[in-house]
C-alpha cells in the first residue's frame, strides 16, 4: 500500500496504510531493479559514468549510475544522520516515496501560497518538471542504503524549491554544493565544481561572488535536510521552515510573494545588482 498525502481544509493529514506495509513495497520495488556488481564492474562502470557525466551534464541516467557506484560512504554516513533524528528514523522506517501516485499535486496546488507544499508545487510547474522523473535505484547492493540513495533523488527538487533555486545550470550548481557538503556524495562534489566551468561570464560573476558562498555557508549551517519529513510539513510556511531548518535564502523575501514577484522582476528594470541576482535565483 502506497502513503497518500491529501488536505482538509489548509491542514496537511496524512492517509497511510501500517508503516511495515510501506516499506516493504520500496523493498519490492528495488529488488526488481537491484542489479549486481563485482568490485571491478563497478569501478569500470563507474569511470564511464564519469566520463560521460563531465562531456554532457545533462545526462541524468549517468549522473545517477554515478551517483550509486560511488557514493558508499557517503550513503552510510546519510543513513547515519538520519537516524539521529525521530523524524529521519520515522523516514527510514517507513520508507515514504515522492511521485505523483503518493503525493497529491492538486492539493499542493490548493495550498497558501508561501507554504512548503505550494512553493513546491510552483517549482514543478513553472520548472515543467515531475516527480516522477527520478529512475530507480539499481547499483546500490544494501536495501537500505539504497532507500536513502532513493530519497535523496526524490528529495532533490524539493530541495531546489526551498532553497528558492531554480533549474539553471547556476540553481544546479548551487544546490549540488549544498548537497555535497550535506550528504558527501562524490556525485555532488563532482557536479558542483565541474558544473561550475559551463557557466557563462556572467553566472561566474554572480557564482563566485553570491552563489558560491551562500550555497557553502547554507551546506554547513544548515541541519540535515534528508532528514526532514517533507510530506508531513507540505503546509509549513516557508519562512518558518528556514528558520527551523537555519536556512537563509540567498534573496531575502517574503514566501508568499515569491512567484508574483520574479514575474514582476522579469518585466522590470534587470540592469540593478539586486536583479540581476533575484532572475538567477528564480525560475
Amino acid at each position: 500500500m502506497i502513503r497518500l498525502y491529501q488536505f482538509s481544509g489548509w491542514s496537511a493529514r496524512s492517509f497511510s496504510s501500517d508503516a511495515a506495509s510501506s516499506a516493504s513495497a520500496f523493498t519490492m520495488d528495488y529488488m526488481k531493479h537491484r542489479v549486481s556488481l563485482s568490485s571491478v564492474q563497478r569501478a569500470i562502470l563507474a569511470a564511464g559514468a564519469a566520463t560521460i557525466s563531465f562531456m554532457n551534464p545533462f545526462r541524468g541516467d549517468m549522473i545517477a549510475c554515478l551517483a550509486e557506484t560511488t557514493g558508499t560512504d557517503a550513503l552510510s554516513y546519510c543513513h547515519r544522520q538520519m537516524l539521529a533524528t525521530s523524524e529521519g528514523r520515522r523516514i527510514l522506517a517507513e520508507k515514504p516515496r515522492i511521485s505523483s501516485s503518493t503525493v497529491d499535486l492538486s492539493a499542493l496546488k490548493c495550498l497558501p501560497e508561501g507554504t512548503l507544499g505550494r512553493v513546491y508545487r510552483d517549482f514543478l510547474d513553472v520548472n515543467n518538471v515531475s516527480p516522477d522523473s527520478r529512475p530507480p535505484v539499481r547499483f546500490v547492493q544494501d536495501t537500505e542504503m539504497a532507500y536513502v540513495m532513493q530519497r535523496y533523488r526524490e528529495t532533490h527538487d524539493i530541495f531546489h524549491a526551498l532553497l528558492l533555486m531554480p533549474t539553471t545550470m547556476l540553481g544546479e550548481v548551487s544546490v549540488k554544493w549544498v548537497e555535497a557538503l550535506q550528504l558527501r556524495l562524490p556525485m555532488c562534489l563532482s557536479g558542483a565544481i565541474f558544473g561550475a566551468y559551463r557557466l557563462r561570464q556572467r553566472q561566474r560573476k554572480l557564482y563566485l561572488e553570491h552563489h558560491l558562498p551562500w550555497a557553502i555557508n547554507t551546506g554547513i549551517q544548515a541541519k540535515f535536510l534528508l532528514g526532514f519529513y517533507f510530506e508531513e510539513r507540505w503546509d509549513q510556511h516557508l519562512a518558518d521552515f528556514h528558520r527551523e531548518i537555519n536556512v537563509v535564502p540567498l534573496v531575502p523575501m517574503k514566501p508568499w510573494d515569491t512567484y508574483d514577484l520574479y514575474y514582476k522582476f522579469r518585466s522590470s528594470n534587470h540592469n540593478s545588482e539586486f536583479g540581476k541576482i533575484y532572475v538567477c535565483v528564480k525560475m
